[in-house]
């Protein structure tokens, strides 16, 4: 059996400083890609990321970009392709997660979560096509949420965001498959991760009305190792999915 199942590929992570972005991060570079580690502003957070898989065997490269700015994004990928000569991966995860109230919800906020979740998506995925029509065996990957299906209150502007991206997995994941490009969403429900202090809470609200029938939160190793299934060998028959991970928080389509 091929241990490094993505030798040769490479990848980029959006929002790869810490919790889920991180571990999928590494799982991707220990499962033999080259890794492209993104961070808006978090460049210590970054640094470390790209060290700890160098420091695992693996070849990284930390490129900071805010993905709402298309130039930004344009020469972050541009950074790829010259440090690697193609992009084989994109792994969509930067997002906004804040809790507020709606009717305290500025409309500025509620842009933001947009900007940088949905459009974040489309000025990845779009200034990457080239190479990853060039790979044959492409795969975009992108991080949905489980509340994009449940619902969550003090969350409108981010639930409405991850909807958003599994209506975009599913229309790419049509246009794209002329080129071999498979597209799909992967939905995280109830994971314990790091919150910034900035956070309302360290444990989102909702966390308190959904469990799990495992009886535990998951793990960011848990996301990633489904996402290395889906742009590895394993996966090349599945797009426009959203695969759910949640310990049997939710279970519905």
């Amino acid at each position: 059996m091929d241990i490094k199942p993505l030798a040769g590929r490479v990848a980029l992570v959006t929002g790869a400083g810490r919790n889920i972005g991180r571990a999928i991060a590494i799982a991707l570079a220990d499962a033999g890609a080259h890794v492209a580690v993104n961070v808006r502003a978090s460049v210590d957070e970054g640094q470390s990321v790209v060290d700890e898989i160098a420091a695992r065997g693996g070849e990284a490269l930390l490129v900071a970009a805010d993905v709402t700015q298309r130039s930004q994004v344009d020469a972050m990928i541009g950074a790829i392709a010259k440090r690697w000569g193609r992009l084989d991966i994109v792994v969509n995860n930067a997002a906004i997660r804040r809790e507020v109230a709606f009717a305290e919800l500025s409309f500025a906020d509620w842009r933001e979560a947009q900007a940088v979740c949905v459009d974040g998506a489309f000025h990845c995925i779009q200034a990457a096509l080239p190479l990853l029509r060039a790979s044959g065996k492409a795969a975009v990957i992108n991080i949905g949420g489980m509340t994009a299906h449940t619902g969550a209150a003090k969350r409108a502007h981010v639930v409405t965001a991850k909807a958003a991206i599994a209506g975009l997995t599913r229309a790419l994941a049509h246009e794209l498959a002329e080129f071999g490009i498979t597209v799909n969403c992967v939905a995280p429900g109830l994971v314990d991760t790091v919150r910034k202090p900035s956070s309302a809470g360290a444990v989102p609200a909702h966390h308190a009305v959904h469990q799990t029938v495992l009886g535990r939160r998951g793990r960011p190793d848990e996301i990633a190792s489904v996402v290395v299934w889906l742009v590895g060998p394993g996966g090349r028959y599945v797009t426009g999915e959203t695969v759910h991970v949640n310990g049997g928080a939710y279970t519905g389509g």
